[in-house]
Formats: C-alpha cells, structure tokens, sequence
C-alpha cells in the first residue's frame, strides 16, 4: 500500500473543490483525508500506486469549473493506514492566504430547482449549491467556512445540514446553504395612503413587479449592493430616475431576462452570448438594434446599450410572469457616491431615488458593483498574444479578487491606484490582488469604501505591507491616503508616473519583463515636469521608462473648467496652433464676444492654463469644433459621442505631423476645421480623424522601433475603450509586423492602474 501527500493552491475553495476530491478518492477505493488550510487544499490518500496515479490525474484534469489550480505538489510514501476517505477540519495556517472565488451567478441546476414546483425550494431567492452563488460579498475569514461568512446567523435545518453532510449531495460542504426554513428572507417596504408597509414572500415579487410596471423606481438589494430599478421602456420613469439620481447623460445599465429578450434589442454574437452567459454574467455592451423598444433616455446619443442577464435567483424570480422585459439596473446610488449595501444605510440614502425596498437580511460584508466588459475580436493569426475575445471596461463583481499570477514573486505591497474608476491591487508570493470597482475617489464616502476595502483585503490575504505605492498626483486623495498611511506605519513609498503604470499593468497581465514600446493614451496623468500627460510613447519595462514622443502641448484654460466644457479646450487649441476662432464653428457660438476676450487674455497671460499632451482632451476639443459635444456632464462623454458617429466606410485620414518626439496636431486640426466650414458630415470628419490619428501612432511606433528595435508594442490607457481607433491602430501595427498587446483581464482604463503600480514598485524593490 503506498501512500500519496498533495498541495494545491489556487482557487480551490468554495468551489467545490473537497467534495470533488471526496468523490474522486471513494470512487477509486482510496483511503485518507482532505481539509482546506488558508494556505490551500491538502490531501493524504493511500491506495494501489495505479489508483493513485490515476486519482493525480484527475485532479488536474476533472476539477470543478470554478476552480483553477496554481501550484500542485504531490509525493508519495509509504501507506499511512487509513482506513476511510474523509472531509476533516479546515485549519488555519498563520499567514498563509488563499486566492477567493468571485460571486457567481446561479447554477443551471439551482434554475431547475427554483421553478420545480415539487422541490422545497421552489421560489426560494437565495438557493444556491457548490457551483453557484455568494463568495466574495459574503466572506469575511479564510479558510472558506461558514462561520467565516454573513450566513453565520443562519442556523442550518435538518434537511439542509443533511445535505450539506452528504457526499453524494451537490450541496456538500456548501457554505451558502439554506432554504425557506432556515435561511434569509425577502419583503418589500414601501410607503402607501396607511402609511409604511411591509409585504413578505412571493408578494413581495408580485407587487414589486406591479410597481416597475406603473413607472416607479424600487431599490433592489442583490449580491454586492443595492440596485435601481425601473422599466426601460417607459421614458417618464427613466426620465425620473435620471432627475432623482442627478446623473444627467451617463448611460444606464440593463437587465433582460434572457438572451431571446436581449435579441430582440440588440444584436449578439456568439462571444457575446458566452459572455452574457458566463458564471459572471457581466454587463455586456452591445449593438443596439434600430427596431428596439428601449427608450432613447436609457443611453442618450448612442448606439450601445450595456445589458446583462439575471444571476441571482432573486433576479430570475423578478421577472418571472411579468408585463415588462427589459429593466434599467443602475447602481443604488446618488452619482459618484458609493453603491449601497447595508439596509439601514439604504433606507436613509436611498429614500428621495426609490419608491419602494425589495430587501433581504443576507448581509453584504464587502460592497461590489457590476462588472462590465466588451467584446473586442483579435483575428491576428500570432499564437503568442492572448486571443481571448474579452476587453473589460469595469472589473468588479463575477472577476474580482480573482487575481492575475505575475511572472515572478514580489514583496508584500498595497498599491492604491488612481483617482477616476479606483481600484486598488496588493500582492503577495505571486499573485496580485485587484480590488473590486471602487469608484471616483472625490469624495468623503468613496474614501471611506475604499479604506475599508484596503483593510478586509489586507486581512483576506495576509498582507502586511512592506511598502506603499502610489499615482505621482500630489493631490489625489488615493495619494494622500499611501502617504499618511505609510508616515503613520514607517513604511517606504513608492511614486509611479501614471501613464507608466498603464504600460506595466498590461505588461503583467502578458508575463512580459523585457522593454517594450508603450503607448499610453488617456485623459489626465501627472507629467515628471509638472504637465498634465495623456498622449504617450514611452519605451517602459516593469522599472524604468522613457518618454520617447508626446503629443504636442497645448493649454486647458482653468483646468478642470475645460474638462467639463469641451468648447474651451477647443478654442485654446485653436488659439495654440495660431487658427482663427470662426464665428461660424459652434464652439465659438458657445462664448458671447465678452467671454471670448476673457478666455482669450486668460490664455495669453497664461492664468490657471495647465499645459497638456492629452489624447483625452484633444479628443474632447476636436468633437466640440466638429460640433458634437461642447459641454459635457460624464469622463469622455464627448469622445465616446464624436466616435459613435465615425463613418466606418470613410478611408480619408488627417495629416499629423511626428518630428522631434512629438506628435505634431496643426496639419489634422486645421483640415478638420476646414471640413467642417464646408460642410462635411461629421460621420466622414469623425472617421479623417480617427483614421489619421492611427496613422500617426503607426508612424511615431515605427520611429521608435527603428531607434531602439524594439518589436512589442502595448496599448493602455482609457482612450483605447475607443473601438474605432484601436481596431485601425492594431490592424496597421500587425501588418507592419509589430507584436501588439492590449488589456484582456483587467481595464485598460484607470480602473486598471493600481496593477502596474504594484508591478513597478516590486521590480524597484528587487533593485
């Protein structure tokens, strides 16, 4: 009798993973044990070498689907003389950590069983099993145990501890178990002519559906926060939602109830269907059809809509036997505030947005809104870049924590990323750790989201932070927070130039070490001299960069004021580049002839004009001159409407200049003026610039690569969620050969930062 010891790590608890090894070994007539440890799943088995063999093989072959294996170790010895196979206590392993699941959306099986008259849960909205259900939102310690988690209070019942007791039960050692007995519960409040008013059980769902049907608003708690629901179709409830939640343009998120309903709104390819699909039902943006019923209100001038399927039983049981097929989802939020979780906490925040509470007493221990993603097709035929189909744009619930494995071992670091679209990454052996979304970090309540999210992944993850790094903006308070932090702990901190960090992120998510040519695009990033950055071509690795070319400087006349109206950026460019301001432009219209010589003095005696190279801001200034956008109330508003109007057949391009490491703009803006004098549609104007502004980056990536020969270029920063310049960039690249990497597990966006900064802060402290 010989005798088998495995280690495992990865992702490989509260996914089922010792009931799988349970069955596995009993199936082989293997005796010995399995437990879960906060350092992985630890197995000692004796049996025939063959079985053992054989059980080895299977392990790495037939695990759970959720899980994913890192590291396997196995050795074997002599027999132990076990007598049975057993599931034995978890252990606790002094700072040792574990990767966690996410949250996943509930299993075809737990469907089944919800709808199925007969089955003691039918109708119940929190059934879930091994393969499906809460993890992260509801984990408060490793190992993964009940007690560790919000359903702590929850006494089992003696049909659901039988189930969760038996091996041969797909609820065996499931954390989440309950049912209508035992479990949570679900009531309706809301406030009628007799006062408050509380509606329980399926009611609850009944009058819920009965509300969004007459136009209200209703708060729905689900996994990771509160939502805000109304009927898409019904432009008056869209229309006050808007109002009551003071989010003036930003597009809503949608929920369907299946993708025979999303089809008949959009059009849906088979990646988006898998994606829609996935075990992380993210929202997906998607093609919106001409025919859709969906109102104009839901997204305002454009052709997108983002959707995603029900993926708690709660949500399949809200649009079960309903009147409406398509619900605005929205974060239960005031803009830029944090998403509520806690129902107190909604009931006083949320009172003046909702009409009504769909509540539960499943608590949230950690807040996590809604992933978004994209599909983004990669046709190139290279077998070295990552193919997947997946581009994210928000990286939160169904993805996060599920780290990304760096190619080498790093220190225990926290990275505290940046301003906008805040996530934050800390590291430990190698693995990093990306946070949920945390949001704009402009305000009191996002900071304290934020800090709190710091601690409990700190404390998840056994990490105590040998250093801090931080964005090089002495005024974001993600900054502040890594420096007060690291005076009060003594700890060394590390400041990481932003559009570096993009580069590096990607970079980590590739494995790639050795230096490649970076081209960081986005709207704000603090410059080594001081500028405001955001059109870059670095030559970077994971320690060092150098800025190679820019994107020529031009003024932002008071700063954040130009961000929001776009028709000041666009007039101190034209001032930059000595063109005429032209009465006939509507970016001109917007300034009466005395706010025009204000601006224009501001300009000359350089008053609160930051200078810039960003790609962002030029962007926003040539959509305001093309008479798209000129004020805006949303981050990139102004881009993202300017691109969806791009004529896809238009070949013409704009000229710009790339000499002495910048990127030279006048040839491309003064053409663009001159089309739009004579009365070019915007389609044609919108595709000249797109497609010349490839032509430059090709161009500027070609100079580079001659000077250094470098062959591996990346594209990161927000402005490569524009689909229209990163589809003609990277086909141009590719045919001159060039390697190309983009973001496929985390955003190229800010929300992707706090990574590189890790990986940069780590390779420096290698030395």
């Amino acid at each position: 009798m010989d005798g088998l010891k495995v280690h495992i790590t990865g992702v490989v608890q509260g996914v089922g993973f010792r009931p799988f090894v349970y069955n596995l070994a009993v199936s082989l007539n293997l005796k010995g044990w399995v437990k879960n440890t906060s350092a992985g799943v630890v197995i000692e088995a004796d049996g025939d070498k063959e079985k053992l063999d054989l059980f080895l093989q299977k392990l790495r072959d037939d695990a759970p689907p959720l899980s994913r294996i890192d590291d396997f170790t196995a050795s074997f010895g002599p027999g132990n003389g076990f007598t049975q196979f057993g599931i034995i206590h978890s252990e606790s392993v002094d700072g040792a950590f574990q990767p966690i699941s996410p949250d996943v959306a509930i299993c075809d099986d737990c469907l089944r069983e919800l709808f199925d008259p007969n089955d003691r849960r039918y109708r119940y909205p929190f059934i879930n099993c091994t393969n499906c259900g809460p993890r992260f939102t509801i984990i408060k310690d490793i190992p993964y145990d009940r007690p560790f988690t919000t359903m702590a209070g929850f006494k089992l019942c003696p049909d659901c501890e039988r189930e969760y007791k038996d091996p041969t039960n797909r609820r065996f050692h499931a954390q989440p178990v309950a049912c209508p007995v035992c479990g949570p519960r679900v009531w309706l409040e809301m406030q009628n002519a007799e006062g408050e008013k509380q509606i329980d059980s399926n009611e609850a769902f009944t009058e819920t559906q009965r509300l969004l049907i007459e136009g209200k608003i209703v708060a729905i708690k689900g996994l990771g926060g509160f939502h805000l629901a109304c009927d898409a179709t019904n432009a008056d409830a869209v229309s006050n939602l808007r109002a009551r939640k003071l989010r003036v343009d930003k597009p809503f998120a949608l929920m369907m109830p299946d993708l025979e309903s999303i089809e008949q709104h959009c059009f849906v390819s088979d990646d988006e269907k898998n994606l829609l699909t996935s075990p992380a039902r993210p929202i997906v943006l998607l093609k919106k059809k001409p025919e859709s019923t969906i109102v104009e209100e839901v997204s305002p001038k454009q052709s997108w809509l983002g959707v995603m399927l029900p993926y708690t039983p709660l949500h399949h049981l809200l649009f079960t036997n309903s009147l409406f097929t398509t619900l605005v989802m929205t974060s239960g939020n005031i803009s830029e505030e944090p998403i509520a979780t806690d129902n107190t906490e909604a009931r006083e925040r949320l009172a003046k947005l909702a009409d009504a509470f769909l509540m539960h007493d499943r608590d949230i221990h950690i807040r996590c809104d809604d992933s978004v993603v994209r599909v983004f097709e990669d046709n190139r035929k290279s077998s070295i870049v990552n193919r997947k189909s997946i581009y994210p744009i928000r990286r939160s619930r169904g993805y996060s924590p599920f780290p990304v494995k760096l190619p080498f071992e790093v220190p225990q670091l926290l990275a505290t990323g940046s301003e906008l679209k805040n996530t934050f990454c800390i590291t430990n052996g190698n693995y990093a750790f990306l946070s949920h979304h945390i949001g704009d970090m402009e305000n009191y309540e996002t900071l304290k989201s934020f800090e709190q999210g710091v601690e409990h992944f700190e404390h998840l993850f056994r990490v105590k932070p040998v250093a801090i790094a931080y964005d090089m903006h002495p005024n974001y308070l993600a900054t502040r927070y890594a420096i007060e932090r690291a005076e009060r702990e003594n700890l060394p901190t590390i400041a990481v130039q932003h559009h570096h960090a993009h580069v590096a992120a990607c970079m980590a998510e590739h494995g790639l070490t050795e230096p490649v040519i970076g081209v960081s695009f986005d709207g704000t990033g603090y410059g080594d001299d001081g500028a405001i950055w955001g059109g870059e071509f670095l030559v970077a690795d994971c320690k060092t960069y150098k800025r190679m070319f820019h994107l020529e400087y031009f003024p932002l006349p008071g700063g954040d004021a130009a961000i929001k109206k776009p028709a000041r950026t666009a007039l101190a460019l034209l001032w930059s580049l000595g063109l005429e301001w032209d009465d006939a432009l509507e970016s001109v219209k917007e300034f009466c002839s005395e706010d025009q010589v204000t601006l224009r003095l501001q300009l000359e005696k350089k008053i609160n004009t930051p200078m810039t190279s960003s790609m962002g801001r030029l962007f926003d200034a040539v959509s305001a001159l093309a008479g798209v956008r000129q004020k805006v109330n949303y981050e990139g508003q102004a881009a993202i409407e300017f691109e969806a109007m791009a004529d896809s057949a238009e070949a013409g391009h704009y000229v710009f200049g790339v000499e002495s490491g910048q990127v030279r703009v006048r040839g491309a803006v003064e053409a663009l003026v001159n089309d739009v004098m004579a009365g070019v549609p915007i389609s044609k104007i919108s595709a000249r610039f797109h497609n010349g502004l490839a032509e430059s980056v090709r161009e500027t990536v070609q100079k580079i690569s001659g000077e250094t020969s470098l062959r591996r270029a990346i594209l990161s920063g927000g402005v490569w969620q524009n689909i229209t310049l990163l589809r003609r960039t990277l086909s141009l690249l590719r045919n001159d050969g060039f390697e190309v990497y983009i973001h496929r597990e985390v955003p190229t966006n800010d929300g992707g930062l706090s990574l590189g900064q890790a990986v940069i802060a780590a390779s420096r402290l290698r030395g």
